[in-house]
């Protein structure tokens, strides 16, 4: 099989939607990236793509060996296909004091499974113990403990993933979110709760990063306690844009152009 193009774009999924959020927020409200970097070519350019989105980077640690990578393929009806090589976010197993004490202070705290599940899971435990919401999009998606379960606040989903999880462990959660791709998204939440919303129309060129895209929206959206409808449509709206422009950190949408979009389409 051939291609027709090639780009290297910074990425990762937290980084993405550290971006994500930080775009679909405002400026009063800082977004702040633990992570991890290699001391490999690559490392500067993530670092710079975090800072030039408005992401703070001094939790984002640097270790000896490559970033992590991920090789992503997309076909002519938009959809892609990625393989992740985790480099230098296997280390993330341990926090340290600083990355603690960011996580306490934090309103919100949004975890994804690129980095060991240790190190999920005590970050999950910590904000949790400290009252600070937790999002976990669970991927790549892979069967999750009892006590990263029991520190949820919400879990966002694809259909895929939901699938793989399974209901047991959805209904473990106080408040689901399941993305449905071009048809929008469904929320769950306690005492049955729920609601769904769709999609906007748009032209579509490139699905990669339309997922952390929503997310990182989501997050904005929950600290700012808005009805789970109302949080949805800006996530929906955040996830369709990113489809338009190629790449996944370059494609989040500002929250102007979330504005527009939701008040034109909902």
């Amino acid at each position: 099989m051939s291609g027709n193009a090639f780009a290297t774009i910074p990425g990762g999924k937290g980084a993405n939607q550290a971006i994500a959020a930080a775009r679909a927020g405002v400026p009063t409200v800082a977004v702040s990236m633990v992570g991890a970097v290699g001391s490999d070519s690559f490392a500067a350019g993530l670092l710079a793509a975090l800072n030039d989105g408005g992401v703070a980077t001094d939790l984002v640690r640097i270790a000896p060996g490559p970033s992590g990578i991920a090789q992503i393929t997309v076909d002519a009806a938009a959809e892609n296909s990625i393989v992740v090589v985790p480099g230098a976010n296997a280390t993330l197993t341990k926090l340290r004091d600083a990355d603690r004490a960011a996580i306490t202070g934090a309103r919100i705290v949004v975890l994804q499974l690129e980095i060991p599940l240790d190190g999920v899971v005590e970050a999950a435990q910590l904000a949790a113990s400290a009252g600070v919401s937790v999002l976990l999009n669970p991927s790549p998606v892979r069967d999750l403990p009892d006590e990263l379960l029991d520190a949820i606040t919400v879990l966002v989903v694809n259909e895929g993933e939901a699938a793989a999880l399974g209901q047991g462990t959805l209904a473990r959660v106080a408040h689901l979110v399941t993305t449905l791709g071009p048809l929008g998204a469904h929320y769950q939440g306690p005492d049955g709760h729920s609601v769904s919303v769709a999609a906007p129309s748009v032209d579509a060129i490139d699905t990669t990063g339309a997922g952390d895209a929503f997310t990182g929206a989501l997050a904005v959206a929950w600290v700012q306690g808005l009805p789970p409808a109302e949080a949805l449509q800006r996530a929906c709206a955040a996830g369709a844009l990113a489809t338009t422009v190629r790449g996944a950190s370059t494609s989040s949408p500002t929250r102007a152009a979330i504005d527009e979009l939701v008040a034109v389409t909902y």
